[in-house]
């Protein structure tokens, strides 16, 4: 019998349908399925169904989410579920980043600008170590990061500094060993990433623990090994061997980088040559003083700015060949799972063909060699290439997921909560607007919000505007209204401060509002990506979360989509009514706190974004009332709140300041 590594912490044991659905993903991965699809509707509970799945495959698991708040929040849940085992996050470890550019048209370089965020480079490190420790039990949350290039894993590992008590080396040597894997000494302070030399110890602040390594020597050899405070230098635990791992996944050893700039050298007169023949002399004198300049940085530091950029050397990989990325650390049995599928498989797809675009731009006006194309995303055929076994999770998967699912398609339609999906009424457009304003009105009687969506922002406008004439408070919400906005919004519906929130398509994922009791659908006949039968059933779950759920669709007729949704819908409620008549449950509402909702759930500390009076509004119309100093002033403070929030894993605030911070800085370069 195979040990158990995974174990489970919950309150709470499977419910309603969950004890099956769990029962058939194990049986499914077993039996060596190798794409299975997880169909659980809106609150039934797919993440706890999920988190059963893994400790019963006790396999290593990557779980990869369509965006970096998703993905936090995950992490903090898979946390709560597995204490006990290593659950790590990887995402894209910047605050803000702009890449490099080149814009033909109007002959404009935009240079590569980014802050990185050194908790998230740590949580990166963290996760790449976790699966070359050796253990099994790990699961880690990521988001579509995971498909972009590190360093080839087997000579990663080559750079890794085992070591053990009693082991003969000199301190010169492991001083040596630090370096070689971009550890910088430093005496005088002591940073993440560095190490310090006294008398016969070396003090190691390892940039991704929560820790720091001493090393006694006692003339050749090792004496003592301690983890420390790396704040303090409190001892905290006597260790009998340690592994340290390189500060970056962009790390070469020094004959790789002496093998890099020769095959750069050869490759740089190649394209120079190139130019000169097609008599491109501003190109070429661009890309060899810029060449140049980052191999006189290298074969002084051992890598320069960009060194992603020459990845395909480092790796030693031929023109074309994919990049490595996270999952080839991962085991050959490992497991994938693919929450909210229908959207994370189509950016999956989409990240290639982007990258490809821009990397052409700045090739073919030398602003870099051709291996730039190297550095890339995986294209989605290398990606498929590398799922062992995948769990597909939507509550309305794509033909894609329906069309590769070998086993059966696996519903799960029972809430925990005893919850049923909502009663569906069709009704002419006819009056429409009146006849709102009346379920409206009934609406708020009963304590309940509504949720309308329309087919256009300036739709949601002017229904905005004629609600208020008749002194209903409502807001409308599209992709014009700022990052941290929104949520505010979003939180004034939770909270009572507006009883009507209107919409376009940021309506369907993603939201969590229990309160809704009334979804109402503009045009519902207008076929097409907002009323397609996939759109349609996410916004009608908008309203499974109450008691009283009801949506109504405004329509001249009943589409096929509308048919569809309906028709899925009334199926899914009668099977949840019968459940609930057959095993006496009565269904009740689900007890969210509001701030629950739009918090990172996370082990590191919280940012309550009801706190208005700690947020200061950063973005501005217009500056003409602060001089300069006073602006680069605001940009710092805007740019210290934005890593605090990133910090805490609160990337929808982070990127409100980052849009905040640039609105600043272009507003300053256009007064120069």
């Amino acid at each position: 019998m195979t040990k158990k590594i995974f174990n489970l912490k919950s309150n709470y044991t499977p419910q309603g349908d969950q004890g099956d659905a769990i029962n058939k993903l194990v049986t499914g991965i077993k039996n060596k399925e190798k794409s299975l699809m997880l169909l659980g509707v809106t609150g039934s509970g797919k993440t706890f169904t999920i988190a059963n799945a893994i400790e019963k495959l006790n396999t290593p698991t990557l779980i990869i989410s369509h965006n970096k708040t998703l993905a936090a929040q995950l992490y903090g849940e898979f946390s709560e579920f597995f204490p006990n085992n290593l659950v790590e996050y990887y995402v894209s470890y910047y605050d803000y980043y702009q890449p490099e550019a080149y814009l033909p048209v109007s002959n404009k370089y935009i240079a590569k600008d980014l802050s990185i965020n050194a908790d998230l480079e740590k949580l990166r490190l963290k996760a790449i170590s976790a699966l070359l420790s050796g253990r099994r039990d790990v699961i880690i949350i990521s988001s579509v990061s995971c498909i972009y290039g590190v360093t080839n894993p087997d000579e990663f590992k080559k750079t890794i500094l085992t070591f053990k008590k009693n082991q003969k080396i000199s301190m010169r040597e492991f001083s040596l060993a630090l370096v070689d894997m971009l550890y910088g000494r430093n005496d005088l302070e002591f940073p993440s990433g560095s190490f310090r030399v006294k008398g016969d110890t070396i003090d190691i602040n390892i940039p991704y623990m929560d820790f720091a390594y001493r090393i006694i020597f006692w003339g050749d050899e090792i004496d003592e090994i301690l983890t420390i405070n790396s704040e303090n230098g409190k001892k905290i635990s006597s260790e009998k061997e340690a592994i340290i791992f390189p500060t970056s996944l962009f790390v070469a050893s020094k004959e790789q980088i002496e093998k890099v700039i020769g095959k750069v050298q050869v490759d740089l007169a190649k394209q120079c040559s190139l130019f000169i023949s097609e008599e491109k002399y501003e190109e070429e004198k661009r890309l060899r003083e810029r060449t140049n300049l980052d191999l006189e940085m290298m074969e002084e530091l051992g890598y320069c700015s960009g060194i992603e950029n020459y990845s395909m050397y480092v790796d030693n990989r031929s023109p074309g060949e994919r990049p490595y990325c996270l999952i080839d650390y991962f085991p050959k049995d490992y497991l994938m799972i693919i929450d909210e599928s229908h959207v994370t498989v189509p950016q999956i797809k989409g990240m290639f063909g982007g990258d490809r675009a821009r990397k052409t731009n700045l090739i073919e006006n030398g602003f870099r060699l051709t291996t730039a194309m190297d550095n890339r995303p995986l294209n989605f055929e290398e990606f498929e290439t590398l799922i062992n076994q995948v769990i597909f999770v939507s509550a309305t998967p794509a033909e894609y997921e329906i069309e590769k699912c070998s086993g059966e398609i696996i519903e799960q339609i029972i809430r925990p909560t005893g919850l049923l999906d909502p009663i569906i009424e069709v009704r002419k457009t006819e009056n429409q607007i009146n006849n709102i304003i009346l379920e409206i009105k009934n609406t708020i009687k009963k304590g309940g919000r509504i949720l309308i969506t329309t087919l256009t922002k300036k739709m949601a406008e002017e229904l905005d505007d004629y609600l208020h004439k008749e002194f209903i408070k409502s807001k409308y919400i599209h992709s014009d209204i700022k990052t941290l906005e929104r949520v505010n919004i979003l939180q004034d519906l939770r909270t009572g401060e507006i009883d009507v929130l209107i919409g376009v398509n940021l309506l369907r994922e993603g939201l969590d509002l229990p309160e809704v009791m009334l979804v109402a659908i503009l045009d519902a006949d207008k076929e097409g990506f907002l009323r397609n039968q996939k759109s349609l059933i996410q916004t009608i779950g908008r309203a499974a979360r109450n008691t009283h759920g009801k949506v109504i669709m405004y329509a001249d007729k009943i589409t096929e989509s509308m048919n569809l949704a309906i028709s899925e819908t009334k199926k899914r409620r009668s099977i949840q009514e019968k459940f609930n008549k057959d095993n006496n449950i009565i269904p009740v509402p689900l007890n969210k706190r509001v701030s629950d909702t739009f918090k990172s759930s996370t082990q590191y500390k919280n940012y309550d974004l009801r706190e208005k009076e700690n947020i200061k509004q950063a973005s501005e119309s217009n500056f003409s009332h602060m001089d300069k100093n006073q602006i680069l002033k605001e940009i710092k403070s805007t740019e210290k709140k934005m890593k605090e929030a990133a910090l805490s894993l609160n990337f929808s605030h982070a990127a409100k300041l980052r849009d905040d911070m640039l609105e600043m800085k272009n507003y300053l370069e256009n007064i120069k």
